[in-house]
């Protein structure tokens, strides 16, 4: 079964409710736009009056620490949604959403999505999910942080990525679109160095393999042993 996490929302057909290619006339000012590759969705400090639903594509939500230093929050696919603290009351955005290759998503505003709320009565309870998820992960994230070494932390991102984007292949597991080092490093507070030292090892060990299109882990037991 796929964990559930505060971006990684697996399992959920928003394409099914959201997308106007599905709902056909009976929601025409739903907007489905194309962002190119490298192109900003959203900015910080911007205006939050639109919700996203990824149908195609790959999206990055980032924030910039004191520093100015870029700081990954998640890697979105299709099937995921973005800019929903829109709901709760946030007037300006405070991480950006960066389109990492050309991806296609329906643009909602806060007002359709309350219409489309009194039209589907189980939207409440996908908006519920959505942030008792991100309460679990800002728990799980801290905990990490505090208790957990940087190799640790990689490796338990690496177990979660196989729980949320894997695909069992015989008694192995594969993740397709393997992100680079440097965002590993950023999702798991840790250096681009580290992430290269720990996936060598783990690969010298036969534990997985990788390159810049797939990871594939050929003993998914033998990599959750090697968090402490």
């Amino acid at each position: 079964m796929k964990d559930q996490s505060l971006w990684y929302l697996e399992n959920i057909d928003v394409n099914g409710i959201f997308c106007p290619k599905k709902m056909g006339d009976q929601h025409e000012s739903l907007n489905h736009r194309t962002f190119e590759k490298g192109e900003y969705i959203y900015l910080p400090d911007q205006s939050s009056d639109r919700i996203y639903f990824l149908t195609s594509g790959r999206v990055k939500i980032g924030t910039y620490g004191e520093s100015g230093k870029e700081i990954t929050k998640a890697i979105l696919e299709a099937g995921q949604v973005f800019g929903e603290l829109s709901m709760i009351g946030e007037d300006k955005r405070r991480d950006f959403a960066y389109a990492m290759e050309t991806s296609e998503a329906c643009v909602l505003t806060t007002d359709e999505m309350k219409g489309l709320m009194r039209d589907h009565n189980g939207l409440s309870m996908f908006f519920m999910k959505i942030m008792g998820s991100r309460v679990l992960e800002m728990e799980n994230r801290l905990e990490s942080l505090v208790f957990k070494d940087s190799r640790s932390r990689i490796v338990e991102y690496l177990v979660n990525l196989v729980n949320t984007r894997g695909q069992r292949v015989g008694y192995e597991w594969v993740v397709r679109k393997f992100i680079t080092h440097q965002e590993i490093a950023n999702l798991t507070a840790t250096s681009r160095q580290t992430v290269t030292t720990v996936l060598n090892e783990l690969r010298s060990d036969n534990i997985l393999t990788f390159n810049r299109k797939r990871l594939l882990v050929r003993d998914l037991d033998k990599l959750k042993e090697q968090i402490v």
